[in-house]
């Protein structure tokens, strides 16, 4: 599988990367413990977990995830698996992760307490790659970059990167970082899919000038793009089934962004064109995520150890000029269906 450098750092990453949002809900320990082996030995040598996963975040199961992915580490060589992490934001901002008694906050005593934790969970000396998992626009980002830039210094972390950011933070931070010479974020990781093509609209600019990595997660729509929606299904298991039928507020207008008259267009265009291609809609879409001169890996996530087969498949895929162009067209007739909300 191929590999590419994350940023200007020294990290060299496959080209896919393993999601593990799922693990601790939609699979359990030993499902996920197959789904990461099996990723291993395919060649994904990428994982990126976080400390309020599984998803959704619960203050019973938070950490979990971690916890599980620090175990199935045990054993392996460390230095030959790159390990992803992300530190929560901030607790008045769109949710309130169910850490730190409700207050969680990216200063120096959060952080610190965040990095920690992560640590002894993953059962880890450092983590690889360490990210803030939404930003807060009204704090100095100077009072995040510096502990940062303090625990790349102490070993517990190699690269810093963040997520869900846009344009204003991302370049907000690099000018801070290049000020006081701290360490720079390498990556950003955002929802960018086919169905959710806001990126290219105007941090791409900032990831291609910069040098900074984009991590797309959800390259398939939070699944839709695979075509399970479509038609009004509702499949068992799946989380939009879930938030649908027992979630909060919350995840029930997630569900609306996801899933909406437009991205089942888009989605039913996409399987045609897959189709004619003579490979899945879920390769295609995998495919179309890390054909980006920016993206260095792709995040990806599955409940199954079924659901890799046809990911998997897109590993050094390159898709034709006339697959791309068709694609193009299909956003070009159903723009943005996911909306204008970013990341």
């Amino acid at each position: 599988m191929k590999q590419n450098r994350l940023g200007k750092s020294g990290v060299v990453v496959s080209e896919i990367c393993m999601g593990t949002m799922t693990f601790g809900v939609q699979a359990d320990k030993a499902m996920s413990f197959r789904i990461m082996d099996q990723a291993l030995e395919a060649g994904v040598d990428f994982f990126d977990t976080a400390e309020v996963y599984p998803v959704p975040p619960s203050k019973e199961l938070a950490g979990l995830t971690e916890t599980w992915v620090g175990e199935w580490l045990k054993g392996k060589d460390r230095s030959s698996v790159i390990i992803a992490s992300k530190v929560a934001g901030a607790a008045h901002a769109w949710f309130n992760p169910p850490v730190r008694g409700g207050k969680a906050a990216l200063d120096r005593v959060h952080i610190r307490q965040a990095v920690e934790g992560s640590l002894k969970r993953l059962q880890t000396d450092y983590i690889d790659l360490y990210q803030v998992h939404w930003p807060d626009h009204g704090m100095r980002p100077e009072d995040t970059l510096e502990v940062l830039d303090e625990l790349v210094k102490e070993g517990k972390v190699r690269v810093i990167g963040n997520s869900n950011e846009d344009s204003y933070g991302l370049m907000k931070s690099l000018w801070s970082s290049d000020k006081h010479g701290w360490a720079r974020y390498e990556t950003v990781q955002n929802n960018f899919s086919i169905n959710h093509r806001r990126c290219e609209d105007e941090l791409a600019e900032c990831l291609r000038r910069e040098q900074v990595s984009l991590l797309p997660y959800s390259p398939l729509a939070g699944g839709v793009i695979s075509g399970k929606y479509n038609d009004g299904k509702q499949p068992e298991g799946a989380r939009f089934t879930a938030y649908l039928k027992g979630a909060g507020e919350r995840q029930r207008r997630m569900v609306g962004r996801f899933i909406n008259e437009k991205s089942l267009a888009t989605t039913e265009a996409l399987i045609a064109i897959a189709k004619e291609a003579d490979m899945d809609v879920v390769t295609l879409a995998t495919a179309w995520s890390k054909q980006h001169d920016f993206v260095p890996a792709t995040i990806v996530g599955v409940s199954h150890q079924d659901q890799l087969a046809p990911i998997l498949a897109a590993a050094d895929l390159e898709l034709s000029q006339e697959v791309l162009d068709a694609i193009d067209a299909v956003s070009t007739k159903y723009p943005y269906p996911m909306g204008p909300i970013m990341p």
